[in-house]
């Protein structure tokens, strides 16, 4: 090979070791392309194949399996209005993932959300924060459980375009009648069915001082056929889509007497408000649960810290009076600014005389109440003869 270099350009040294390196170059290049004319092909088998497809893989053939398994199970949303945390969705996640036939996603309060009815945070931030639940996808929330439900359905947090079926529960304590207005459990199951996707609220009927978490994990296994048979009958297109269904656990769980469709009753805990002080309850005069998160503490702050300045301004000349007693309080001068401290707690109250087939009732009769609400009420009747025909077909399949 020929190379023409100029003087003075390099040293002569150094353009000796160029050449060199380009003569071993191309012997090098001229042996590789003869070993590869003359060597003969070799067919790679399969188990080579499959070593160097694994080594290569991001994932374990185990890995890849159990995703693409996922992908083919119906999706089940679970959420509560107790908080993420409580005992009641724990047994309830556990099971579903026991089970094997779902793939459940989790999205619930990070705090209990108890009474919150259908409310929605609006000019807030939330947050939604991964969280271990038993082997299912799980976020808590920082918000309302019609919040959790609205925002796992907007395709926002999860990658899905909707879930098969959207569970609330197993929730303590009754949202018979008129109680289900303040449901945050029942709030979490409207929400998905006002987004089209069929839904179900699970709650025990709690007696406080008087039961344990276990009847929390036997009210699972009552309400597990249904979910099954509503999950079976959504994939066949014949879960009815008008109406959610309630359903209502007696206190004994394994002790009821069946499953009973029934109707929504006017019954509700009797609210009972009761004054207190803030010296004896300290926690009275700050609205503020230590169970909310940072963020709302710090919003909420904000806003108590704008107020009470405009009072001071408004006020400064006024003396606070604070009201510990029941009774009428009587006459203030307009330099007094009274404050008062109330609780309120729900009473359970005893209905006489009420109809054999209304929510209230069955449940407190043993049966498992399954009560169907929809949207639009009006056609009650309609409603109440579809729920009875899917129950008495569900269950005869599931037998």
């Amino acid at each position: 090979m020929a190379t023409s270099v100029k003087k003075n350009f390099m040293p002569p040294s150094l353009i000796s070791n160029l050449q060199q390196v380009l003569i071993t170059r191309k012997n090098n290049s001229v042996e590789g392309h003869s070993n590869k004319i003359h060597e003969p092909t070799e067919a790679p088998s399969s188990s080579s194949s499959s070593s160097s497809s694994s080594a290569t893989s991001p994932c374990s053939g185990a890995e890849v399996s159990k995703k693409e398994n996922d992908c083919l199970k119906p999706v089940v949303l679970v959420t509560n209005e107790e908080g993420i945390q409580s005992p009641g969705l724990t047994f309830l996640v556990e099971a579903l993932v026991c089970d094997g036939r779902f793939d459940v996603h989790v999205c619930a309060p990070q705090s209990d959300g108890s009474m919150s009815g259908h409310s929605v945070t609006i000019r807030e931030t939330l947050t939604a924060c991964s969280v271990e639940k038993c082997g299912a996808t799980a976020y808590e929330v920082s918000g309302t459980p019609a919040d959790c439900v609205s925002l796992a359905l907007s395709g926002a947090l999860f990658s899905w375009p909707k879930p098969d079926l959207v569970v609330s529960g197993v929730n303590k304590g009754s949202s018979c009648g008129n109680n289900m207005f303040y449901s945050g459990a029942v709030a979490g199951a409207r929400e998905a069915l006002i987004c089209g996707v069929p839904s179900l609220c699970i709650s025990l009927n709690w007696k406080k001082d008087m039961r344990y978490e276990s009847d929390l994990k036997d009210a699972v296994i009552v309400c597990l056929p249904l979910i099954h048979a509503a999950v079976r009958d959504i994939e066949r297109g014949t879960f009815p889509k008008s109406f959610l269904l309630n359903i209502q656990i007696p206190s004994c769980p394994l002790m009821n007497k069946g499953f009973k469709v029934s109707k929504q009753s006017l019954w509700r805990s009797f609210l009972s408000w009761r004054a207190v002080s803030a010296n004896r309850h300290p926690s009275a005069g700050h609205f503020m649960s230590n169970q909310q998160s940072l963020g709302i503490k710090l919003a909420q702050l904000s806003r108590d810290a704008s107020a009470a300045g405009a009072a001071r301004r408004l006020n400064i000349h006024r003396k606070n009076v604070e009201i510990e007693s029941v009774g009428v309080a009587g006459k203030f001068s307009s330099q007094e600014t009274v404050k008062k401290y109330f609780r309120l707690e729900l009473e359970d109250k005893d209905q006489k005389n009420a109809d054999e087939d209304l929510d209230y009732k069955a449940l407190e009769d043993g049966f498992v109440a399954i009560t169907p609400l929809s949207l639009n009420p009006a056609n009650w009747i309609e409603i109440q003869s579809s729920a009875s025909n899917w129950l008495a077909v569900a269950l005869a399949n599931e037998q």
